[in-house]
């Protein structure tokens, strides 16, 4: 597991100073005497001037930022036909010739206060969000339409937050609720502006709410089940000449609710605007996160939940149990910082630039035993130590001692987008720019010593390594190293040619070279040439890929009230990291260690060929078509969108029973087909209803080859974790100081393997969320409110998501036995394994503003 982590002290200064003087110059440019103003609101104010346009840092849903001026009119239009919240803020309107959904700031301020925006887009048709704990401090699972986290790009304020290496997001990692101002899922296929480089399967994007125009002190205090507590503070500085900001801190913490553990998260998150005149402005902002997670949550069979639904980790350490739960930690700490300046070059040109920089630190940990051994023969080798090990004075041959195995990861990113919007005239809006991404990511996994008691000496994994006899080095279980680089260019046009008709055709061109080099047991030096096969094994590899990615769109506005829509996108995602140095290193393993048997025995020239077919060094590409309609009008609003997406080279982990291996997979063509539903409709002025409903069906259109396994029999077969049904349910009640609502989800069975042989039951949940705005209640204490969300209302009981690395759960015997055909063996099959559903959790939250 990697993350994005926090770091280098010289950078951060180099960007402030940056910032500073891009700022200096700004105010110099400002008409002296001019009163600061949001942009968007001098261009309202000012009838002359045309429409703002959407960006990245004040609004997630930036569909319309490159549309014509016809389009903005039209949507303002719309907007107030069909009202910009809907639903009690889980729907908005949309005129994208695009699959687009938004949740709006009303929808996030009344949900549990430390949500991540994963947990947050929940109500959305298509997406299903699974978190282990409702606290916020722990990463979620989610999909859309079937597409999973990894395939999902996401930004915040424009630039990208996805890992570099896997792609995987970490939601804990970004925001606090008051920060955020809304959030914005693409369903199928990102926008070809978008700073995402994993999007297969479509984006999400969320900005922060824009500094206040005047000073406050706001606060939040929260409480609740499993001794969760939770601190915010934000102070907004209000106009100071042109320039206004906010900057934050939070701190969350929360016992796991199976086991013992813990997780403690503090964040600091700030944002600046200079508004150099009504059509010019830069936008700075920061996001820090520190986390340690001690102990987590275990993935469980059926059988073990329906047993002990709060099994986890050991409780006990009795000196060899890996499973120790303080031996699994997961420690974390990261920053980013951009910029986003908007710039009016002439009248019909505008120029948008969200340079960024981001660091990271932290991985995970788990219990490893080492055997302390004199033996020539195992001096040196990986996992033998030639020293006293656990200090008691001597060396023992053949004695087993606990350590401390840490995965972790450093990622240094720096990047940044451009992109230029041309009107010609009202009807035709071009927009072309480039984007350059050049993230550095060194991955490994060492080992150091605990305490008597179990306790990492270090969680971070940094000293008092375990180091082979030899040379003094680190022992590593593997060590990598990657460069990425990645030059797109895209163009995007937009023609309305009457107030009916909107006509989109856009394209990307995009590069993605990676190189480095990955090693396993690097460092390792066997004693005699006779055991050359203990050596390390690796090398150096670099690939480049290449693809253009085509979108194009036809809107129909039938009035007012009705539109229609056809579109499609193809979208690409290169290769992960690990896979360039996997084939290489694989190989590299036989040539150095022709005495090593893997693999189920695999010659030389079997290896090859099985590398070959596994086709992991080939992207993933997904061709998505999209139809739809559109409805605002009076009390009601809905959509409906029918989809189909053929998707290519799906990579996945697959565990090899033979090997004992984690191994890069691709699944050659998967068929996503589904439609998505949502509406509202406004009772009275008091009463909201939310409903939405996707139905998805994922096909794998091939058998699967796993590695050292054989090929298992997965043609026709649905993907893993993909509900068919999904409902949700959403009542929004205000009167007065009073507010209420309530959130059904109701997910159908799905399967838990490759091959459909476990299957996990559906189940619905409910969640509440009330409380009383008490408004000013003193000339210095302003927006006082007292919140209380109920998580899991039911107190249902569920497993929720299953590892997508298990291909068979039930293999019988006899005649019905699955045979590899290749190698008359049966095909290896394990119980599936999952998340759990969290029980009741209850959390009260005050909340203040003082100035």
């Amino acid at each position: 597991m990697t993350h994005q982590k926090f770091g280098r002290f010289a950078l951060t200064a180099l960007s402030v100073a940056v910032t500073a003087m891009v700022a200096a110059g700004a105010a110099r440019a400002q008409t002296a005497g001019e009163p600061a103003k949001d942009a968007g609101k001098d261009a309202a104010a000012a009838p002359d001037k045309a429409p703002q346009r959407a960006n990245a840092s004040t609004t997630s849903n930036t569909t319309n930022a490159n549309a014509t001026k016809s389009t903005i009119e039209l949507l303002d239009k719309v907007s107030i036909n069909g009202r910009q919240q809907i639903g009690g803020g889980l729907m908005s309107v949309q005129v994208a010739p695009k699959a687009v959904s938004t949740i709006t700031r009303a929808a996030i301020e009344e949900a549990a206060p430390s949500a991540t925006y994963a947990q947050l887009i929940d109500t959305i048709p298509g997406v299903v969000a699974i978190t282990d704990d409702p606290s916020g401090l722990f990463d979620a699972n989610y999909q859309i339409r079937g597409f999973t986290n990894d395939q999902i790009g996401v930004t915040v304020n424009g630039a990208p937050v996805n890992d570099s290496g896997n792609y995987r997001v970490y939601p804990t990692e970004y925001g606090d609720t008051e920060n955020m101002n809304d959030i914005t899922v693409l369903h199928g296929y990102p926008d070809v502006d978008q700073a995402v480089a994993g999007a297969a399967g479509g984006s999400i994007a969320w900005s922060t709410i824009d500094p206040s125009h005047k000073f406050s002190f706001d606060t939040t205090l929260s409480g609740g089940s499993r001794s969760y507590r939770r601190e915010f503070v934000r102070v907004q500085t209000g106009d100071t000449g042109p320039l206004r900001s906010w900057l934050s801190y939070s701190h969350n913490s929360t016992d796991l609710w199976r086991g013992q553990g813990n997780a403690e998260v503090w964040k600091v998150d700030g944002k600046s605007v200079l508004t150099i005149n009504s059509s010019n402005s830069i936008t700075a902002s920061l996001q820090y996160n520190h986390l340690i997670r001690t102990g987590g949550y275990q993935f469980e069979t059926q059988a073990t939940a329906a047993s002990n639904y709060f099994a986890n980790y050991d409780t006990t350490y009795t000196g060899s149990n890996t499973g120790y739960y303080k031996l699994h930690v997961n420690p974390f700490k990261d920053y980013m910082l951009s910029l986003d300046g908007e710039f009016t070059l002439t009248p019909s040109l505008h120029l948008t630039v969200i340079p960024y920089f981001q660091y990271g630190s932290g991985g995970g940990g788990s219990g490893y035993t080492f055997t302390e051994n004199t033996t020539a023969g195992n001096v040196g080798r990986f996992s033998y130590v030639n020293y006293d090990l656990d200090g008691d004075g001597t060396v023992t041959n053949g004695k087993k001692v606990m350590t401390y195995a840490y995965a972790g990861s450093q990622t240094w990113r720096p990047g940044v987008i451009a992109k230029l919007i041309q009107d010609f005239g009202d009807n035709d809006t071009l927009t072309y720019g480039v984007w350059f991404d050049r993230p550095r990511q060194e991955q490994s996994q060492t080992y150091s010593p605990v305490d008597a008691a179990g306790n990492p000496l270090d969680i971070w994994g940094e000293n008092n390594l375990i180091s082979y006899v030899k040379d003094g080095g680190p022992q590593y279980n593997y060590l990598d190293y990657t460069t990425t680089t990645l030059k797109r260019a895209f163009v995007s046009n937009e023609w309305t040619p009457s107030d009916k008709w909107t006509v989109t055709v856009a394209g990307a061109y995009t590069s993605v070279e990676r190189k480095g080099y990955g090693y396993q047991h690097y460092g390792a030096h066997a004693a005699s040439a006779s055991l050359a096969y203990l050596n390390q094994y690796g090398g150096d590899s670099a690939h480049t890929w290449n693809k253009f990615t085509p979108s194009a769109g036809v809107k129909y506005q039938f009035d007012s009230a009705n539109q229609v829509y056809i579109g499609y996108g193809r979208s690409f995602r290169a290769p992960v990291n690990g896979v360039i140095t996997q084939s290489d290193a694989v190989r590299t393993f036989y040539e150095q260690n022709p005495n090593e048997v893997a693999f189920s025995g695999y010659t030389p020239a079997q290896l090859q060929a099985a590398l070959d077919k596994l086709a992991v060094n080939q992207p993933e590409t997904a061709d998505t078509v999209d139809l739809g309609w559109r409805f605002y009008k009076g009390a009601f609003s809905g959509s409906v969108n029918v989809y189909g997406a053929n998707l290519k080279n799906k990579q996945v982990n697959g565990y090899d029973s033979a090997s004992g291996q984690t191994v890069y997979l691709a699944v050659p063509t998967l068929h996503q087909r589904g439609v998505n539903a949502e509406g509202a409709y406004k009772l009275n002025r008091n009463l909201n209803l939310y409903a939405s409903y996707a139905y998805t069906k994922s096909t794998i259109m091939d058998d699967t080859f796993a590695l050292g396994d054989g090929t298992y029999p997965t043609a026709g077969k649905a993907f893993v974790d993909i509900p068919k049904n999904t409902f949700a349910l959403g009542v929004n009640y205000r009167n007065g100081p009073f507010f209420m609502s309530v959130n059904a989800k109701y997910r159908s069975e799905f399967w838990a393997d490759w091959v459909n042989t476990e299957k996990a039951p559906g189940y619905a949940t409910v969640n509440l969320n009330t409380g009383w705005n008490f408004g000013d209640v003193a000339s210095w204490a302003h927006k006082v409110k007292l919140k209380l969300n109920v998580t899991n209302l039911t107190n249902k009981k569920a497993v929720t998501f299953a590892s997508a690395t298990n291909f068979l759960s039930n293999n019988p015997s006899g005649a019905g036995q699955l045979i590899d055909s290749n190698t008359g063996k049966a095909l290896y099959a394990s119980a599936s394994t999952y998340n759990l559903l969290a029980p009741r959790a209850v959390m009260l939250t005050l909340s203040a503003s003082f100035n």
